[in-house]
């Protein structure tokens, strides 16, 4: 079976230096994956296709990755594609696939397996459900090679992680025949008004994720041009796909529609501060704590029944939490004694760590501990209040469901807040979003 990689923290960053340097980086991790480059086209060819697989096998060089390259299709068996973390189809077009060859792909998915769409995987295998599905959507159309602007809608992702909020590119921008939005995760879309050719009416998903029939499935529609593969940013974004396809990071890859900004990266508005302490806001729209121990709280508008979503980042040990279900206050310990804390602690007991209920209920550490990226790398929470019932996932991952039993407490009310726990515990937060749920029998 597949092996499961850690690769470093350093990875982003070593694919933003990269450039167009062809050797390798001197130090590599000692854990290995494999990838399958897949390029056989029976439509247009791209002569972009060489740059891609160059730039796969650097990217996959700095992390120890070992990466096959073919045209062959019967590389598609099943016990082939075993040896393999993800399967990544580069810009191929057409049918490529014979049935036999299709079902060993099929069954390879459905086992766990990942799958990495490129530019125009999109423009393949037109007669096959199961592709469509699995690359999200497929080509309709494509403007001439123009600048655009993509607008990156979750940082939370490794392929979006270091890319600015409107990420100025050139590339051929296909429409697509349908919209993934409604099945999957869309990581970024075009402002359709930023170039001349969108025909997606002003929602024009370019790079998107999800599971799927059990296996992993990302997808850039970037890649048309030779210079992409050359572009640092472009290079990060790719090996963040290929991070996540390959189950190397985690990231919330269900679909996400509905919510609204309590925290858009702009504006503190709504927000208070109670206690010591501080969070900074930098340029790219991530709050930092400093001091403690204090309270970020949304004073706005309490809550009844949501889905809260947010993500956080920790540095080393680092200590912090979301609170839930506290009256209005300025005294921070009033949401301690209220209300009730999701844990953000690398290494505390099991009921005071990261996915827990603080105090009351460990997180499903097993479950917790395969969602879980490391410190330095963006996590995700989903907080679902719904009565006295509060779900906590991770990453997609449902590690914790508790119930209130506290004549004392109550989550049918409360307000929501991040907290800043103390001098030596760095903690980032962004994009906080909420969806407020059909409140039932009180």
């Amino acid at each position: 079976m597949r092996t499961t990689r850690l690769l470093t923290t350093t990875a982003l960053g070593a694919a933003l230096l990269l450039g167009c340097v062809t050797g390798p980086a001197a130090a590599k991790p000692t854990e290995t994956g494999r990838l399958l480059v897949f390029s056989k086209t029976a439509g247009f060819r791209h002569d972009s296709i060489p740059d891609g697989i160059a730039a796969v096998r650097q990217l996959g060089a700095t992390d120890g990755l070992t990466v096959d390259a073919t045209e062959d299709a019967t590389a598609f068996t099943t016990r082939n594609l075993r040896r393999y973390d993800a399967v990544v189809f580069l810009s191929t077009t057409g049918d490529v696939l014979n049935p036999a060859q299709q079902r060993a792909f099929e069954s390879y998915i459905r086992q766990g397996g990942g799958y990495a769409g490129v530019h125009a995987a999109a423009d393949t295998e037109y007669d096959w459900p199961f592709y469509g599905g699995l690359a999200g959507a497929w080509f309709d159309s494509h403007p001439a090679i123009q600048p655009a602007t993509v607008v990156v809608e979750d940082h939370a992702h490794p392929s979006t992680a270091a890319l600015p909020a409107r990420w100025e590119r050139t590339d051929e921008w296909y429409n697509y025949r349908s919209n993934p939005r409604a099945n999957a995760h869309v990581l970024a879309s075009l402002d359709e008004s930023s170039y001349a050719g969108g025909t997606m009416d002003g929602d024009h998903p370019i790079a998107w994720c999800q599971t799927y029939q059990g296996g992993r499935a990302f997808y850039t529609g970037g890649g048309h041009t030779r210079e992409s593969f050359a572009d640092p940013a472009f290079r990060a974004h790719l090996l963040g796909g290929l991070r996540w396809a390959t189950g190397a990071a985690q990231a919330d890859c269900r679909p996400e529609n509905g919510y609204r900004r309590l925290f858009d990266g702009t504006s503190l508005e709504g927000w208070r501060q109670a206690g010591p302490g501080s969070f900074t806001l930098s340029d790219d729209g991530t709050l930092t704590s400093s001091g403690g121990m204090g309270l970020l709280w949304y004073a706005g508008s309490g809550f009844s029944s949501y889905s809260l979503k947010l993500d956080w980042r920790i540095t080393g040990d680092g200590n912090s939490g979301v609170f839930v279900g506290f009256p209005p206050s300025d005294d921070p310990w009033s949401a301690v004694d209220n209300g009730y804390e999701v844990q953000i602690d690398a290494t505390d007991v099991p009921e005071k760590t990261t996915g827990s209920v603080y105090g009351f209920q460990s997180a499903d550490l097993a479950a917790r501990d395969r969602a879980l990226n490391p410190p330095g790398e963006w996590n995700t929470y989903e907080i679902r209040v719904e009565g006295e019932r509060l779900r906590i996932w991770l990453n997609g991952v449902p590690v914790n469901d508790f119930t209130n039993t506290d004549p004392a407490r109550s989550l049918r009310d409360g307000h929501i807040g991040i907290q800043n726990h103390g001098a030596d515990d760095q903690v980032s937060f962004r994009d906080v979003r909420i969806k407020e749920l059909p409140v039932r029998g009180r």
